[in-house]
């Protein structure tokens, strides 16, 4: 009986977004990378330089196809789109919600908070885990015994890891293992995750703005 066949799918968080209003932009357009962001971006093209990549994938969104930009240069390839891969929608989207901004404390907006594990402010983490996992399948299939770069947003890469984990999907946004342009990698074995990396090769960019860990829609 052969071995299964081993994948690896690299699912990349974007770089830091120039966002001066500080808002939530989520799936809003033209938000694009900052020149650090940029830097962010290609320090992660660096670190898998020497990985066997072969299929390069992005959500559609500015500041993911920005961030797939250096990695399809190194491998020269082709960045793919899939909308599996793209943020979580989000009542707030387009507003301030930091401490003070006004938009959590509003009482107006109160019945949307009403419901955190669902969540009842957007969309579905059961949802979110489910087109996540195709998109990475779909991934995998693409990059059969090779590896793969997938580029998306936060939330939607933090639920994927707890869905594959086995873990609730609902969680403390302050304790996501998921830095900008952090890699959270899947190994498999056939269509089977057998094992999960994290890599931070961004860190010493991150650590350069004030903001980053923050970043809103990311």
């Amino acid at each position: 009986m052969s071995e299964p066949t081993r994948t690896t799918v690299h699912v990349l968080r974007h770089g830091e977004v120039y966002n001066p209003g500080k808002i939530l932009y989520g799936r809003l357009p033209d938000f694009h990378l900052s020149e650090l962001g940029r830097q962010m971006a290609k320090a992660a093209a660096e670190h898998l330089a020497e990985r066997d990549v072969t299929y390069v994938v992005a959500s559609p969104l500015e500041r993911a196809q920005e961030t797939a930009e250096p990695f399809a240069e190194q491998f020269k390839l082709e960045t793919a789109t899939d909308t599996r891969l793209i943020e979580s929608a989000n009542f707030f989207e387009g507003k301030k919600v930091s401490v003070g901004d006004g938009a959590f404390s509003n009482p107006r907006n109160w019945w949307v908070l009403r419901d955190p594990i669902t969540p009842s402010w957007g969309e579905a983490y059961l949802v979110i885990a489910h087109r996540m996992f195709a998109a990475v399948q779909a991934a995998r299939v693409a990059a059969e015994g090779h590896e793969a770069v997938c580029v998306s947003h936060q939330l939607p890469i933090w639920t994927l890891r707890r869905h594959i984990e086995n873990k609730r999907l609902w969680h403390d946004p302050r304790k996501r293992q998921c830095g900008l342009a952090s890699l959270t990698s899947f190994r498999f074995e056939g269509s089977k995750v057998v094992g999960i990396d994290y890599a931070e090769p961004a860190a010493a960019l991150v650590a350069m703005s004030p903001g980053a860990r923050t970043a809103k829609g990311a």
